[in-house]
């Protein structure tokens, strides 16, 4: 079977999921700094999905770095590999007609870029959640930045570690102070109704 072949099929079998589930495989892919908010948003934008019957799973790094990607640290190359994988299930996940919502830092804009190159076209929307360094090291509940800067936590993003800005994403949403959540998840919802993956 060739690849445009397998293209083919793939897309077959995909469209007659997203039928049954009557919605678009997609993934909507969170980005930024740790404590801007993603992971709160990515909940939110599920729950409000669920109410209307859209299917859907949630990737992060609680359920990833705990099974499959146990193995992997936090070096350039670990988070390299760490985003690889992520975007190798959803794309799963996609061709099986779901909804996935994925938080994760993903610092580097050729790693995030790949994953949409993996994706069906058009089926990956990127949400820049920009908060600033000062804002989420206040957020810092675990206390991450604080051990990032006394050199306990090596390699730590937006410290130690480089994070690479969007630069052409679907969606960019504020989320310093006091972040509104409503109005950023009805922009979601809003661009993924425009784009005809959702009703």
């Amino acid at each position: 079977m060739t690849n445009n072949a397998f293209l083919y099929v793939n897309a077959t079998e995909r469209n007659n999921r997203e039928e049954i589930k009557n919605n678009k495989g997609v993934c909507v892919w969170f980005t930024g700094l740790s404590g801007s908010g993603k992971t709160t948003l990515a909940s939110y934008l599920e729950s409000e999905l669920n109410k209307i019957g859209v299917h859907t799973f949630l990737l992060d790094g609680d359920n990833i770095r705990l099974g499959l990607n146990s193995d992997l640290g936090f070096s350039e190359a670990d988070r390299k590999e760490n985003i690889r994988r992520v975007g190798e299930v959803a794309r799963l996940f996609v061709e099986a007609g779901l909804v996935v919502i994925a938080a994760f830092i993903s610092p580097y804009e050729k790693d995030r870029n790949n994953v949409r190159r993996i994706l069906p076209e058009s089926r990956f929307i990127e949400v820049f959640v920009d908060a600033d360094l000062s804002t989420c090291e206040m957020r810092d509940a675990k206390g991450l930045y604080r051990k990032a800067r006394n050199n306990e936590i090596k390699d730590f993003t937006g410290i130690s570690a480089p994070y690479e800005k969007p630069v052409t994403p679907e969606l960019s949403l504020t989320n310093n102070n006091e972040p509104d959540i409503v109005n950023n998840i009805s922009a979601i919802l809003i661009l993924l109704r425009q784009r005809q993956l959702i009703k």
